[in-house]
């Protein structure tokens, strides 16, 4: 629901490479799934914690004193001991895969294979969703190939959300045995999922899930190279790496279905609260009620969801969609690391709620109330304005004509600063993550990661932008100088 700009898809003599180009790229695609892992396990244990990467056997014997140490002390310590291993690579090869941290129940088959399978059909699950239920078909932006075409969307995403909720919450099916005279008979019956089993294969779900985004992302690649498609100037580099990460075709469709539309809000958003209500009836199971914390991050982050796919055609304007590919880096964030790392701070809750006050958790749910009233203003002004600049709740807002035709507001949000939905946004994670107190930093890895993603992100626009818009877009910035907090920065 961010980025505005595109551009026009044409390759440059020379490529600007983003993320680090290739090595870069391909080290984030090795390390995003690692650190999705390691989250999901400091999130059960409530802190940072290396140690039980390895089982307790891979370890190192000093040659000083013979004392054995973690393979990991070695790397991590401040003062590393001169030491040797008494294991080989294919041996810590060996052994990461038979630590439930980075590689959970890869020793127990039938579980990684019924998480796998649940994967994916909670996946195709949300597929006939979109295709059966009624939606509004909507035009989206022009291409940036010239033509001036326009691709049409299913937008039901709204739908499908409360569809979803209501299903889990009284249509599950299951077989129960009933007693009639002296026979036993097996009907099916319809009830609420079983929602604790997503609490008790969290770490497995994530693992499965990460396979799932690779091999998504493989056949999207391969097919890119098929003919006649409109590819990303961003994932056309040449690379295999970079454009692999990146993504090559600009939107990939089986006919009307789209893939990156799809996936953008669909099953990841979505399975981001049923992670979350998993979690809350977890705590229940355990303790017999459910905290103020478990309940305000529910709902703060339910809102949150809700309001996504509420205003679902605004994704269509978005730089996700006018302009990037459909890689590993959308495939991965939508369908693992929003559900499985987002969720983090229901998932630490269960185990390590700090029982805050009343008093914290009204301040708490002040902050919450403060950044989704600049994100919902500022994007909501936004959209109206796209859509009827003579619109009455928008008609009084300045704006620069720029040279292109287009405009840019000047007065209002966004007249304040020039990413001020941005600010919005990251206030609200704040809130989500002081709901865990401040025992750990975990729960703050959120709040961390998003403003170095926003800080990113408004990087890339303004170099956008200024391609799009030219001497305009520096008059612009002359206007509103801020770019996240007015009068600061």
């Amino acid at each position: 629901q961010k980025i505005e700009c595109t551009m026009t898809p044409k390759r440059k003599e020379k490529f600007d490479y983003e993320f680090g180009g290739p090595v870069g790229a391909l080290a984030t695609m090795v390390f995003l799934p690692i650190v999705t892992l390691l989250l999901t396990y400091w999130a059960s244990v409530g802190r940072v914690d290396f140690e039980q990467i390895l089982p307790d056997d891979a370890s190192i014997t000093c040659t000083s004193d013979g004392r054995s140490v973690s393979i990991l002390s070695k790397f991590i310590s401040s003062d590393p001991p001169s030491c040797s291993t008494n294991v080989g690579s294919v041996s810590i090869l060996r052994k990461l895969i038979n630590s439930d941290v980075l590689c959970p129940s890869c020793t127990d088959y039938p579980m990684l294979y019924t998480c796998a399978t649940v994967i994916l059909l909670w996946f195709l699950f949300q597929v006939i969703l979109e295709r059966i239920l009624p939606c509004a078909l909507v035009q989206g932006a022009p291409l940036p190939d010239g033509s001036g075409k326009r691709l049409s969307y299913r937008i039901n995403g709204h739908l499908i959300f409360w569809v979803t909720l209501l299903l889990v919450d009284v249509a599950w099916p299951q077989w129960i045995d009933i007693q009639t005279g002296n026979d036993v008979k097996s009907v099916l019956v319809f009830g609420r999922a079983p929602m604790t089993w997503l609490y008790d294969h969290y770490s497995t779900l994530a693992f499965a899930t990460i396979i799932w985004t690779i091999v998504l992302s493989t056949y999207l690649y391969i097919k890119s190279f098929g003919k006649g498609l409109l590819l990303a100037v961003g994932g056309n580099s040449g690379n295999p790496f970079y454009d692999y990460f990146l993504g090559r075709e600009l939107n990939p469709r089986w006919g009307s279905f789209d893939w990156k539309e799809f996936c953008e809000l669909r099953p990841g958003l979505i399975g981001w609260m049923l992670l979350n209500l998993a979690m809350m009836s977890k705590q229940y199971e355990r303790l017999g009620y459910v905290t103020g914390s478990m309940i305000l991050i529910n709902i703060f982050q339910g809102l949150y969801v809700w309001d996504a796919l509420y205003q679902e055609r605004a994704i269509l304007t978005t730089m996700d969609i006018t302009t990037d590919g459909f890689g590993f880096m959308l495939v991965f964030g939508d369908l693992a690391w929003v559900p499985f790392t987002y969720s983090l701070q229901a998932r630490y809750l269960v185990d390590h709620d700090p029982m805050l006050q009343w008093s914290s958790l009204a301040a708490i749910m002040g902050v919450n109330m403060i950044g989704y009233s600049i994100f919902r203003g500022a994007n909501g002004q936004k959209d109206a304005f796209r859509r009827d600049p003579n619109d009455t709740s928008v008609s009084h807002l300045t704006f620069l004509q720029t040279k292109r035709g287009t405009k840019l507001l000047t007065s209002g949000w966004w007249g304040m600063a020039r990413k001020i939905n941005y600010t919005g946004d990251w206030v609200m994670g704040l809130s989500w993550c002081m709901l865990c107190g401040f025992e750990s930093i975990v729960p703050y890895y959120y709040s961390i990661y998003f403003a170095i993603l926003l800080v990113h992100r408004s990087i890339r626009d303004d170099h956008m932008c200024q391609e799009k818009y030219g001497d305009d877009w520096d008059k612009y910035k002359s206007i509103v100088p801020y770019r996240f907090i007015p009068g600061i920065i």
